[in-house]
């Protein structure tokens, strides 16, 4: 039942390499790409020039998934880009950063990719779907990505270190935290609303910013700063529902009616003031 989205013959090799081995490829280079752009540049610029990656998928879904177009995620897809623009220019344009934004960019981009085609393959994957899917994928990255460094080891083109000199520790929380994120993206989906999931990427942005804070040389800079808050309201913008403008429309409609009605109440309140101190003051008169 899980295997129906792979077709009729359910897995085979075929399928394997047609449908599987390209997720694991572009995941891969997502995180590749990511790893190497904290090396150069800080994690609070990494992680708010990732949140671009919603724009990308709204861009992608629109193409390739003939998604209702939306002007508001325009203006947010536009809004993302010009973020990337300023926050290139809070270094002064330095090698170093291009390069480094240039990867996050790519890693957002290889994750929109990710993301729109897990949508065109699964729709709406259950809990077993996407275990096995990502069993797979695990699959793919134990037979084919580990052979990469072990060919370069062979090839003399890398060297390796003794195993003591391999930082453990920190290698193995690092594998946990990626697993514990994987697990919670893939299967937190299934269980409550995109939106509030992808909440998480937007409040990764001040943790971040704290941190780098205190453990680096950062310069919060006005351009810096208008950029961070330029992308965050661009990734807010397409948190919007599909229906928002209805919503909107019925809210204000019910606002006009409240503020007619209450206008009218007043002076229905007034008319009838005078008429019941006449009526009132009449018996006594006539007495």
């Amino acid at each position: 039942e899980c295997c129906r989205f792979f077709g009729d013959n359910g897995l085979t090799l075929k399928v394997f390499f047609t449908k599987a081995a390209p997720f694991g490829v572009l995941w891969t280079l997502t995180n590749y790409l990511y790893l190497h752009a904290i090396k150069k540049i800080n994690t609070t610029d990494v992680s708010v020039l990732f949140c671009c990656n919603k724009a990308f998928v709204f861009l992608l879904s629109w193409i390739v998934l003939r998604d209702r177009f939306m002007g508001v995620r325009i203006v947010a897809a536009i809004l993302a880009i010009a973020g990337i623009v300023m926050m290139t220019y809070a270094d002064g344009f330095h090698s170093h950063s291009v390069i480094g934004i240039a990867l996050v960019v790519a890693s957002a981009s290889m994750s929109a990719l990710y993301k729109v085609l897990f949508k065109l393959l699964l729709g709406s994957a259950k809990f077993g779907e996407a275990a096995l899917f990502l069993s797979i994928l695990g699959v793919f990255n134990i037979l084919f990505i580990t052979c990469i460094p072990i060919i370069l080891y062979f090839t003399k083109v890398e060297y390796w270190s003794s195993f003591d000199d391999i930082p453990w520790g920190n290698l193995c929380g690092f594998s946990v935290l990626l697993l514990t994120f994987n697990i919670v993206l893939n299967f937190g989906i299934a269980v409550t609303y995109p939106t509030l999931m992808s909440l998480g990427i937007v409040l990764s942005v001040p943790v971040n910013a704290v941190i780098d804070h205190y453990t680096s040389q950062i310069v919060f800079n006005g351009v810096r700063v208008i950029a961070i808050i330029i992308i965050g309201l661009g990734f807010l913008l397409l948190l919007l529902p599909e229906e928002w403008d209805v919503w909107l429309i019925k809210l204000l409609t019910r606002l006009k009616v409240r503020k007619k009605e209450e206008p009218a109440e007043g002076a229905a309140d007034l008319s009838s003031g005078p008429q019941s101190k006449n009526r009132r003051a009449c018996p006594s008169f006539a007495h």
